[in-house]
């Protein structure tokens, strides 16, 4: 593993992988690890040329060989990927919390995970089948599901190897070629996952990894001509900009876009379990993740003890560099930390703060991008911290007086990403499944990023599509309808 340094010329730069090579851009850049804000890596930083070459080379491998492919034979690809993937699990936790500053332990289930993807979508390959459908006695009607042809992955900074995986590997699993262009501040992994492709069995150009800036790469891989489809995560503002791109093309896009994901208290919830998973849902990863429980909706009834229980646990919460296995780790950059202190200072205007508010206090973490797990009370629903995705570890609480109220507070951001339902009655756990305009809704519980088979997706501003489970191999084909007559002249 690269140590950290403020030596760049020590540093090689790390390549693209196009057509099975690693490819030399013209330029590179830096990448700093957010525990220390020190050079960590050289990247290549590709543009134009770059992305049209690894487009090139995709559409090149989809055409000469792998969309003719047997279902078995990309299964048995996914699978040696998976264990691969396993065999490099320490290596590929140390570059993921080198790269994004999360907490060790957290890499490792990033680590698993990813091998999990490939390992299900082994499985759901040799299961992707058509339909016979109802016809005529002289006509035999049926559908054929077929790759799209050259896909476009654009992934984010907060988890890049398990969204990296999550996205390739239901494409490769249903016979398409990817470009993957992983985020500028976390390119590290996504990067290892090329080498592993190519170590694992997949030819040259099925899998092609162009790291590069957003405004440069990311923009010419999303307005390629190229592509068949585009898969993006990230910012809503980005996601417009890159649907904007491929509609342009007539691109089918599958847009995983941020939430603003409420926990729901009812009086008669479980206070241990709800708590701790409550506190898990917003300082895993600092807070950057896009399901992040960054809301608490709770009835007035338990408001009070609930505050109580939160911010004692979030005095405890130990705050430090990655590698030290903390429970907060930092945020990912200068530019996060500074979008997170502003929209601290924004909520003490019109919310009370009951913890947290800053910088950590321990000097040893002062040239890193660490941000105090903050707690607001009181938290009025139009406020900008109640309203927009902050991605850090800031939660807000606001209380609620019956399940109308609560299902209005739920559903009053332009997001729907995920919902957590706290209560024992059966009855009004359905109701509230019903109503929650999201696109999962976990009861007594909350978050499944481990579980690959669980369809994940949003409503609203959140996007559109489905990633993970068999739909998101769904989401990877195109549906041709056949009919043949059968009948005799």
């Amino acid at each position: 593993m690269t140590m950290t340094t403020n030596r760049t010329e020590r540093l090689p730069v790390r390549q693209a992988i196009i057509g099975g090579e690693h490819i030399e851009a013209s330029d590179s850049f830096d990448d700093l690890d957010p525990s220390t804000g020190l050079l960590c890596a050289r990247v290549a930083r590709c543009g134009t040329e770059e992305i049209d070459l690894a487009v090139t080379s995709a559409r090149s491998a989809f055409e000469s060989d792998w969309r003719r492919t047997s279902p078995a034979d990309r299964a048995n690809a996914c699978r040696r990927m998976a264990a691969v993937l396993r065999a490099h699990r320490g290596e590929l936790a140390e570059l993921e919390t080198l790269d994004t500053g999360k907490p060790i332990r957290q890499a490792y289930v990033d680590a698993d995970v990813a091998a999990r993807y490939f390992e299900f979508y082994a499985g759901c390959a040799e299961a992707l089948f058509g339909d016979t459908l109802l016809s005529t006695p002289d006509l035999f009607a049926y559908t054929l599901p077929e790759p799209h042809g050259v896909c476009g992955h654009i992934v984010p900074w907060n988890y890049p190897l398990q969204v990296s995986a999550r996205t390739i590997a239901p494409a490769l699993a249903a016979g398409n070629c990817c470009v993957l262009k992983p985020a500028e501040e976390a390119p590290l992994t996504a990067l290892r996952l090329g080498d592993l492709a190519l170590e694992a069995g997949f030819p040259p150009g099925v899998l092609n990894v162009v790291p590069g800036y957003g405004a440069e790469a990311g923009a010419a891989l999303s307005a390629h001509d190229g592509l068949d489809h585009l898969a993006f995560t990230g910012s809503r503002a980005v996601g417009e900009m890159v649907m904007t791109s491929a509609a342009k093309n007539i691109v089918p896009v599958t847009l995983e876009l941020g939430g603003k994901s409420p926990h729901i208290l009812f009086p008669d919830f479980e206070p241990e379990r709800a708590i701790q998973l409550i506190v898990a849902s917003i300082v895993e990863h600092a807070g950057q993740n896009c399901s992040a429980g960054s809301r608490v909706l709770v009835h007035e009834d338990i408001h009070d003890m609930v505050v109580a229980a939160l911010v004692e646990v979030f005095k405890m919460l130990r705050i430090g560099a990655g590698r030290t296995d903390p429970d907060v780790g930092p945020v990912i950059s200068a530019k996060q930390r500074s979008r997170v202190l502003d929209y601290i200072e924004r909520g003490r205007r019109d919310s009370r703060l009951v913890t947290g508010g800053g910088l950590p206090d321990d000097p040893e973490l002062g040239d890193g991008f660490f941000v105090q797990p903050t707690i607001f009370d009181d938290v009025p629903p139009g406020s900008d911290i109640s309203h927009e995705e902050i991605f850090g570890p800031v939660l807000c609480v606001t209380g609620f007086s019956d399940a109308d109220e609560a299902i209005a507070l739920a559903n009053g951001t332009p997001y729907g990403l995920s919902a957590g339902v706290w209560t024992q009655n059966v009855g009004l756990a359905q109701r509230l499944i019903r109503e929650l305009r999201v696109g999962q809704v976990f009861v007594n519980n909350y978050s499944a990023a481990g579980a690959v088979e669980l369809p994940f997706g949003g409503y609203k501003k959140s996007g559109f599509g489905r990633e993970k489970g068999f739909q998101a191999l769904r989401e990877y084909t195109r549906c041709k309808a056949v009919a043949i007559r059968v009948g005799s002249e």
